[in-house]
């Protein structure tokens, strides 16, 4: 019997499919040395948009709106949409980056506009609550969590706690509630989405400098389901754990969503097999055939009262020379600061963490069926945060293999040695670091899995670290340049969500028009 199974072991280490993509990051670090030829041609436009994520295109939606039709836009990769992109296979599409968007609270009237116009909300009812496409709401059951050995249901820890530990948890959310409806003298809650609209008091930007872990410390937070969970939370949208992140940023992520969009307060989130890239599908029309893909923008400047872009094409390997009246840099500020000068010192605030993303098409997903799969899927304390079932939202009951995206932020103290270290590794090492955590929940999941597709973003989003928020930095690197050249990018406000990069584009395009 020994002899067969390890055959039937060895054809599975054969016949597994391994796949390695990221970022074009080898393009990026040229910015570095700026090894360019000189520009062969020449553009003038009125508007120049640099950067082709939701910001970028955000921008372009809004510069359309205002009836501007004469802008162009800029972008290092060979698709739209920044860390809102996806990839594909035979059975389903998956996200490479943001995978949903929570209900919009009731009060962002612009971004409850752009779900109407994409038919994501059919219409309001009768008391003016939003009626959102159902199935693009996600599907119940939604979310689980193996905890203690057993599957159950959401992602806060519930069945098997102490009641000390259950005690900490229902102290936790009364606060988390308090902070969700508190409001500053001029009525600006403390926590809102987009954070330009947050109360700028000296007691809620004392939270900023803390870290997390220190303001539960404060609060005599200490039992383990609590802390694990608060930071899996923190590293789900931030990249960074409790020990490194902003309290400010902590709590902000509980008690900035209002949920008032719905007569129920309900929580939900939307969201599609491709992730947040339907979003991008819907902000793309706004800038077709005035793109320019493959193209690194390496020099900005201002010269005889022009703004004007030098701009490197990495299909013909020439540069371009773009004039424009003004130049929106929807940029995040590791790549400013090659852009520009004096912008280096601080960039340096900025910090980005690195991110994995791992596609696996398997044949089953073996459970202990105590409940069963959902849209999110998390392990209590694993490495990683847990996987998204992509073909949750199919009408298709029956799916001939299911596909999962599998999540993993490098959360620690030196994000630029984490990325410097990424690169180095082969895809055999990502292999086994994914089917490892993996094994926590699903022990067979290396013999039911065919392929896997592992994406590495270097730079995988903004990780405001304790006193980033409501630094000097971040208002620095804001600052508009001679009225020509004007910045806007999610890492301007710090936090990195849909919501943040969306309003970003519209507020650059409001302050210039």
């Amino acid at each position: 019997m020994i002899v067969p199974l390890l055959n039937a072991c060895k054809e599975k280490v054969i016949t597994l499919l391994i796949r390695l993509s990221g970022t074009n990051h080898i393009l990026g670090h040229k910015l570095r040395v700026k090894n360019f030829p000189k520009p062969s041609k020449q553009i003038s436009i009125p508007y120049l948009i640099v950067g082709g994520g939701i910001t970028g295109l955000s921008a372009a939606r809004q510069l359309s709106k205002k009836g501007i039709s004469e802008f162009l836009l800029v972008e290092l990769e060979n698709h739209l949409g920044g860390n809102s992109s996806n990839g594909e296979n035979q059975y389903s599409k998956f996200p490479l980056g943001a995978h949903y968007l929570p209900l919009p609270n009731i009060e962002d009237k612009e971004l409850l506009q752009f779900l109407e116009e994409e038919k994501i909300i059919l219409g309001y009812d009768e008391k003016g609550f939003p009626e959102f496409d159902e199935t693009q709401l996600t599907f119940s059951p939604d979310e689980r969590l193996f905890y203690k050995n057993n599957w159950q249901e959401g992602i806060v820890p519930k069945v098997g706690n102490s009641a000390e530990e259950d005690a900490e948890l229902l102290r936790f959310f009364s606060m988390m509630d308090d902070f969700r409806t508190k409001k500053d003298d001029f009525g600006l809650y403390w926590f809102n989405i987009p954070m330009a609209l947050s109360s700028q008091n000296d007691e809620v930007k004392r939270l900023d400098k803390l870290t997390m872990k220190e303001w539960l410390e404060q609060q005599n937070f200490k039992s383990n389901p609590l802390l694990v969970y608060v930071d899996y939370c923190c590293r789900d949208d931030f990249g960074l754990g409790i020990e490194f992140v902003s309290a400010y940023a902590g709590i902000h992520y509980f008690a900035a969503r209002k949920q008032n969009s719905t007569q129920d307060k309900n929580d939900n989130v939307l969201t599609w097999p491709e992730g947040n890239a339907r979003l991008t599908y819907h902000l793309k029309k706004y800038s077709k055939g005035k793109t320019l893909q493959n193209h690194l923008a390496y020099e900005v400047k201002i010269e005889n009262g022009k703004a004007i872009a030098l701009v490197f094409n990495d299909k013909t390997k020439t540069s371009i020379e773009i004039i424009a009246d003004k130049i929106i840099m929807a940029t995040p500020q590791f790549v400013n600061q090659y852009l520009f000068d004096d912008r280096k010192e601080f960039t340096k605030d900025f910090h980005y963490a690195p991110w994995l993303l791992a596609t696996l098409v398997v044949s089953d997903l073996t459970d202990n069926f105590s409940f069963p799969l959902c849209w999110d899927n998390v392990a209590h304390g694993s490495k990683g945060l847990g996987y998204i079932y992509d073909q949750h939202q199919s009408l298709q009951q029956i799916q001939d293999k299911k596909v999962i995206t599998y999540y993993y932020s490098f959360s620690s103290s030196d994000c630029g040695k984490s990325r410097r270290e990424i690169y180095k590794k082969p895809k055999e090492y990502w292999k086994n670091l994914v089917f490892e955590d993996l094994k926590i929940a699903h022990p067979n999941i290396e013999e039911v899995a065919e392929s896997i597709d592992i994406h590495l973003l270097g730079h995988g989003m903004i990780s405001p670290k304790n006193g980033f928020l409501f630094g000097e930095s971040k208002q620095k690197a804001a600052q508009s340049i001679d009225d020509k050249i004007y910045f806007a990018h999610s890492d301007l406000s710090g936090i990195s969500i849909f919501e943040e990069a969306f309003h970003q584009g519209i507020n650059v395009v409001n302050k210039i028009i």
